[in-house]
């Protein structure tokens, strides 16, 4: 079955520790809520050598905002960071997800496809691990490296410390939107080498998502040949299992979750697969009218199926 086929099939069917805190106004009408920050390096991130502008919102008024309203846009991240979201106790599942959001790799949007994105995961009974990587991207490096490094010591420090934090450690995904997305996979399929040097205890462990959840990706597939994978995403029988969606009129190209949902289908990985006919890029879960706002019930749906989600003994 050909790409077009598949897109055509899709479519029809759906048709039938110490805490820092943003300032308030930065962060919109998010809930004054509780977190603890924790970070991931003990001095400089590994291979940082140049000096940064400060760390900050680098959103413009004539920046495009989503759902008549702004995006808060980390620029210049060079500590990178957990901040650490925990459900209700009535409601918590002992599941951890860890947030990465995108923005190009250049900057995180951290409010829509940040701490929005926590705010729905605890109210599903997750632990939502939001995390503070990398940007902009760094010169001459692949654009995710920096990012990956992040990533996987975030995945570390989550499982070494899920006694403390409530969570099973058998249990903790990751979430990724457009770049965001890129990164998930890059932690997804490169779990089996470690990008940094050991630095403590936490580096023991093995950086595997347990499952993986990719909303609008980017960069998954070749820039010359959309229908091909990029050549940095492999795939692997040990890849966990994927929830993947996407808009056909995402200006990106829904190639970027049809070619990997038919690789993992060649090697009979377990994924889901939601494609929608509009809702464009860049949305996270604000209400923008569209089908495609029906991917966080079908995701949690996902999860719940999937065992995920279950109660904590």
């Amino acid at each position: 079955m050909n790409i077009r086929s598949v897109i055509h099939c899709v479519v029809c069917s759906l048709v039938a520790l110490g805490a820092i805190r943003l300032p308030a106004s930065s962060l919109a009408d998010e809930p004054d809520r509780a977190y603890k920050t924790i970070p991931l390096w003990q001095g400089k991130a590994p291979g940082e050598t140049k000096e940064y502008p400060p760390e900050g919102n680098t959103s413009k008024p004539e920046d495009r905002g989503v759902a008549n309203k702004g995006v808060l846009r980390i620029g210049n991240v060079t500590s990178p960071d957990l901040r650490i979201y925990s459900p209700d106790p009535q409601k918590a599942t002992g599941a951890c997800v860890l947030v990465c959001p995108g923005g190009g790799y250049n900057i995180l949007a951290y409010d829509l496809e940040g701490t929005e994105v926590c705010q729905w995961l605890n109210s599903i009974g997750v632990t939502a691990a939001l995390l503070k990587y990398r940007v902009p991207r760094r010169e001459g490096k692949p654009p995710y490296e920096a990012p990956l490094q992040d990533a996987q010591r975030a995945m570390n420090v989550l499982r070494h410390s899920a006694e403390s934090l409530g969570i099973d450690p058998k249990r903790i995904g990751c979430l990724g939107f457009s770049a965001g997305g890129n990164l998930c996979t890059m932690l997804t399929t490169r779990f089996g080498v470690l990008s940094y040097p050991k630095s403590d205890a936490a580096d023991e462990g093995t950086p595997r998502p347990d499952f993986t959840l990719l909303i609008y990706p980017a960069y998954m597939t070749d820039k010359e040949n959309k229908q091909q994978l990029s050549s940095d995403v492999v795939f692997s029988a040990n890849t966990p299992p994927m929830f993947l969606t996407m808009a056909q009129n995402d200006a990106l190209g829904c190639e970027n979750v049809l070619v990997p949902a038919m690789k993992l289908n060649e090697l009979k990985i377990p994924f889901s697969l939601h494609l929608y006919p509009t809702g464009g890029h860049g949305y996270g879960l604000r209400d923008t009218g569209d089908p495609v706002q029906a991917w966080p019930q079908r995701a949690a749906q996902w999860m719940e199926q999937q065992g995920f989600l279950k109660s904590k003994p």
